[in-house]
C-alpha cells in the first residue's frame, strides 16, 4: 500500500488525525506528511483542519473516494491498461470511475472522455493531454451527475468502444443495481452508444441489493474487481460470458 493509501486509510479509520500523529505512524517527517495532506486535500480527497487531517462529510461526494481508495485505485488502474492514446471513451459516474478518468487525464495523450458526470469533468480538468466532452442534462447536486433525456440525445451522436460505469450493488435475481431510477436509465441510454458496458466496482458491492436494477449479467461485458469477489461469482460471471478482471 503506498503511503498515501495509508493516510487515506488512517484518516478514514480516526475521521480526525493529528498530522503529528500521521507522521509518527508513518514514520516520516511532518514535512513530508503536510506536503501529503495538500495533495490530497487539493484533490477533494481529504482536508486539513488546525493541525489535523479531517474526513469529508459522508454525504460529500469525495467521502466515497476515500473509502476502500486502495482497492478503488487499483481497480481503476487495472481499468486504465484496456484504453490507448488516442482513444474515445465514455465514462458515467461513482468513485472508481473517477479515479479511472484521473489515471487517464494524466498518463495518455490526445484522449477525450465523454462524461455526464460534472464531478469527473472537473477532477480531471487540469489535465492538458484530454479532452473532456460533457453531457448536458437535469443536474443532480449531491452526486454531481447529469441525467435525463437531453444526456442521451447528445450522446446518440457519438460511439465509443467503452463506456465505464459504477454500480450500487449486485445480485443473480436483478443483476447490477444502482439507487437512483434517473441514474439507471441514463446508464442505459449512454450503453447504446458503446460497443462495449464495463462496470467497475469493488468485491463489497456483491450481494448488496441496490434500489432499481440497471443492467442484467447478459448486457455487461467486462468486470473489474478485487480479489474479494467469491468463487461463487467467479463461477457465474464465467459461465454468462462475462469477462472477469480481477487485482
Amino acid at each position: 500500500m503506498s503511503r498515501e493509501a495509508e493516510i487515506i486509510a488512517l484518516v478514514n479509520q480516526e475521521k480526525k488525525i493529528e498530522v503529528n500523529e500521521l507522521a509518527k505512524v508513518l514514520n516520516v517527517s511532518k514535512v513530508t506528511i503536510r506536503k501529503d495532506l495538500d495533495k490530497l486535500e487539493e484533490r477533494g480527497i481529504l482536508h486539513r483542519q488546525h493541525g489535523f487531517a479531517v474526513i469529508n462529510n459522508e454525504e460529500n461526494i469525495n467521502y466515497r473516494l476515500s473509502t476502500n481508495y486502495d482497492l478503488k485505485r487499483k481497480i481503476a488502474l487495472e481499468a486504465a491498461k484496456s484504453v490507448a492514446d488516442g482513444e474515445t471513451v465514455m465514462i458515467e459516474s461513482g468513485s472508481t470511475c473517477t479515479l479511472l478518468a484521473e489515471e487517464l487525464a494524466y498518463n495518455r495523450n490526445d484522449l477525450t472522455i465523454i462524461t455526464n458526470s460534472c464531478f469527473v469533468a472537473s477532477y480531471v480538468r487540469k489535465s492538458e493531454t484530454v479532452k473532456i466532452i460533457l453531457l448536458g442534462g437535469e443536474y443532480q447536486k449531491e452526486s454531481q451527475v447529469n441525467v435525463g433525456p437531453m444526456v442521451g440525445e447528445v450522446a446518440q451522436n457519438f460511439y465509443v468502444d467503452k463506456l465505464f460505469i459504477g454500480v450500487d450493488g449486485f445480485d443473480y435475481e436483478r443483476g447490477f443495481t444502482c439507487n437512483d431510477f434517473a441514474r439507471r436509465d441514463t446508464c442505459r441510454m449512454l450503453a447504446q452508444s458503446a460497443k462495449e458496458v464495463v462496470i467497475l466496482t469493488d468485491s463489497s458491492k456483491f450481494g448488496n441489493k441496490g434500489t432499481v436494477s440497471e443492467f442484467q449479467t447478459g448486457e455487461v461485458d467486462v468486470l473489474y474487481t478485487d480479489n474479494g469477489i467469491s468463487k461463487e461469482y467467479e463461477e457465474y460471471f464465467g459461465e454468462n460470458n462475462l469477462r472477469l478482471s480481477i487485482i
